[in-house]
């Protein structure tokens, strides 16, 4: 996945130009998300966006992006930042490399399970092959968890092991639950993210010496 970054309008006035085609750019994001997660990734046109956006043409969607390609991948970029920033907030104050652990699977269940709409649309967009993790995108996304798992290690929180492998698998564990819950809606998220925290804590403290 290549994310583009966005451009600005330059020029009198452009200031407030790039502010009104930002709000139209976040506004078109919003209604794709509503209507993917509302009619599936396939049956989600340009067309249903316009009527879900409330805007007069099609037009104003192929303004601001190429394609559905690209309308996709903001969207992807955009739920991921959000990700990062909803986590981040609740990491500050963790002290220690296990509360930080623990403290970022339980934000990670906890944003899945209050975006349950950008949650829905990911799901259907990944799953119908309109978008793939690449090399870098995953990198991006495992590298926090795997700087706390090293950070442990070196504390001597953690107990020694190959800190991809297991950042990886964290993360996975996370990333499976909306699969759970788009067929479990009601499922109990705070003992979701208990077990995957004691199953995780279990994982990764030192082992314990046994005495003679």
């Amino acid at each position: 996945m290549r994310v583009r970054a966005a451009g600005g309008v330059e020029g009198t006035g452009g200031e407030s130009r790039t502010f009104t085609a930002t709000a139209r750019r976040a506004q078109i994001v919003r209604a794709a998300i509503e209507t993917i997660a509302e009619v599936g990734f396939a049956r989600a046109s340009f067309a249903r966006i316009t009527e879900q956006a409330g805007l007069s043409s099609t037009r104003l969607i192929s303004y601001h992006f190429a394609g559905k390609d690209e309308l996709i991948e903001r969207i992807v970029q955009e739920v991921y930042a959000a990700n990062a920033r909803f986590v981040a907030e609740r990491m500050q104050g963790s002290r220690g490399a296990a509360e930080s652990l623990a403290t970022h699977i339980r934000a990670g269940v906890e944003f899945i399970g209050t975006h349950r709409t950008q949650m829905k649309a990911m799901l259907a967009i990944f799953l119908s092959g309109g978008l793939h993790y690449d090399a870098a995108t995953d990198r991006s996304v495992v590298s926090p968890i795997e700087e706390i798992l090293r950070d442990g290690q070196a504390a001597g929180e953690f107990r020694d092991f190959d800190t991809r492998v297991m950042a990886t698998t964290i993360q996975r564990a996370i990333e499976g639950l909306p699969f759970l819950l788009d067929s479990e809606p009601d499922l109990d998220l705070d003992a979701y993210a208990g077990e995957l925290t004691t199953l995780f804590e279990l994982a990764t403290r030192p082992e314990q010496v046994e005495r003679p």
